[in-house]
């Protein structure tokens, strides 16, 4: 281990983190060893004590992420969604409302799964409808990931960035919907949804070919639809548990642990894997099951978490939380247009996940200097990130999947092809966002 000094320390943990953000955007393949390398760094130049490197992993984030991804994939496979989908376009008069309904399901289905998993889900409904009237797919897949992006920050599950601000500024579910006697998040993104809604229906307004589906999804398992409720179930139920020791009928009681939440999305999912055994016989499901978490990205927020730990070790979160008060002024509507807007643009182009993450112990420095409480700065964090990333093709997962599913159809869209829906949507989205949370928690 090397010994910097106080200065030294704090320079080199800021190169090393600029350095690991310019990295992670350049080489996105690879990102999860970047991480990782930079962590083991912050380790071995002695910017993070060995000690503090488990701490720092913020172990409830990584527990609910999996539980919820294998969740996720069983109801993905028991073709609930596409059933789901096709009583809706059932119901649609012609191609633009189908595309809109389609749109809307998707951002509902984002609000308690994860957005790729939610494009993953609908976009296929789509590529058919299309292939049956002899339409382009593109504007309906490109509407399905906006909106599945937009619902992320809607519930404490919808997206990753929400599991991060849940599990650092302590919300639970409920909290999403109605949090100190105020509306919640929940509620600012769905007025959201339907300001942008309407940008969609205008945009699709020519789209008026009628539509109908004649081959419709059959579903012959419904226990992994009752997993997914359950699991948004207990974490509504959970959310009433004190964190701090409590005292129930004369009994004391210890608070709920850190990794509540973690501990029933996984738990719920390993009731669904352990009933998929008995009802197929196959060892197989447990490892079919296992390769669709996602451990690229766990291994990847397990890194940023310890590289995080580090610059904050370093006293660079301070540092920049120092600027962002100079720049501002120490005016509170300042600080919070900056955020939310430099969210939004930062997010266009580089993934949201490590950004909030870095982001968050800025904010609670930031509220906790200007002595304010920090709610307002959280929400319009999320806010801008969440919705920035609809500005472009690169800017989340969910755009990158959907454009992923069109190129293996033999659709290539161009950035300019997708931004003519995206930005009009995603200002709507923004302005909207802005408006409300500023009104409502200022």
């Amino acid at each position: 281990m090397f010994a910097l000094a106080a200065g030294s320390k704090m320079t080199v943990a800021l190169v090393l983190f600029l350095a690991t953000y310019v990295l992670l955007l350049a080489l996105p393949k690879v990102r999860a060893y970047i991480a990782l390398g930079a962590a083991a760094l912050m380790v071995v130049l002695g910017i993070l004590p060995l000690g503090e490197v488990f701490a720092s992993v913020e172990w409830n984030v990584i527990l609910m992420i999996a539980g919820t991804m294998g969740v996720v994939y069983l109801f993905i496979e028991s073709r609930m969604p596409a059933k789901m989908a096709d009583w809706i376009i059932d119901r649609m008069p012609d191609v633009r409302w189908a595309i809109l309904a389609l749109s809307l399901f998707a951002g509902i289905i984002s609000a308690f799964v994860d957005n790729v998993a939610t494009v993953l889900m609908v976009a296929p409904v789509a590529m058919t409808i299309s292939k049956k009237l002899g339409i382009s797919p593109v504007p309906a897949i490109i509407g399905i990931a906006i909106s599945s992006n937009l619902q992320g920050a809607a519930t404490l599950v919808g997206d990753t960035t929400s599991i991060l601000l849940g599990n650092y500024a302590g919300l639970d579910f409920l909290d999403f919907f109605v949090f100190r006697g105020r509306v919640g998040l929940f509620f600012v993104m769905q007025a959201a949804a339907l300001v942008s809604a309407l940008v969609l229906l205008w945009l699709f307004r020519k789209d008026r070919q009628p539509i109908h589906v004649e081959e419709k999804a059959q579903v012959d398992d419904y226990f992994p639809s009752i997993l997914l409720g359950g699991t948004v179930l207990l974490l509504i139920l959970a959310s009433f548990v004190p964190s701090d020791p409590f005292t129930v009928l004369g009994l004391n009681l210890p608070g709920k642990p850190a990794i509540t939440n973690g501990l029933i999305c996984t738990g719920v999912f390993l009731v669904g894997l352990v009933r998929e055994f008995f009802k197929t016989g196959d060892h197989k499901v447990f490892y079919k099951s296992l390769v669709e978490i996602d451990f690229f990205t766990l291994l990847l927020l397990a890194g940023l978490f310890v590289v995080i730990g580090g610059i904050k070790e370093a006293g660079v979160v301070d540092a920049i939380a120092d600027a962002f008060h100079a720049i501002a002024g120490g005016n509170v509507f300042v600080i919070y247009t900056l955020i939310l807007w430099a969210s939004v643009l930062l997010s266009a182009f580089i993934d949201n996940i490590p950004y909030v993450a870095a982001m968050l112990p800025v904010v609670q420095v930031l509220a906790s200097r200007m002595g304010v409480d920090p709610t307002l700065l959280y929400f319009g964090l999320l806010a801008g990130a969440t919705l920035g990333g609809n500005l472009t093709p690169i800017g989340a997962s969910a755009n990158i999947a959907g454009l992923g599913i069109l190129r293996k159809a033999g659709y290539e869209v161009k950035a300019g092809t997708f931004m003519k829906i995206s930005v009009p949507f995603t200002l709507a989205a923004v302005v909207t966002g802005y408006l409300l949370v500023w009104l409502i928690w200022s």
